[in-house]
């Protein structure tokens, strides 16, 4: 009966080796995996969200002083027409 409790033991313990050993391969390939993304990403010249939000923002800036001068541009034309009526 020891001698089955011992390979238990043992078979237990190998077991639980295999199991760290694999987490730390894992671990490893998700490291190797994310660098190897970071330098792809960094090799396409994508803009960060800071730089694309600052970009977005001047856009609807510029989108909503268009809009004004088109109502202050219909504006002066309908009173120009109303003037040479």
């Amino acid at each position: 009966m020891q001698t089955d409790n011992h390979i238990l033991d043992q078979l237990a313990k190998a077991v639980s080796d295999a199991a760290g050993a694999a987490d730390g391969v894992r671990r490893e390939a998700e490291t190797v995996m994310r660098s190897q993304l970071q330098r792809l990403l960094a090799d396409m010249e994508l803009v960060t969200r800071e730089e694309f939000e600052v970009v977005r923002d001047l856009a609807a800036a510029a989108r909503a002083e268009a809009d004004a001068l088109r109502a202050r541009l219909d504006a002066l034309e309908a009173e120009n027409r109303k003037s040479t009526e």
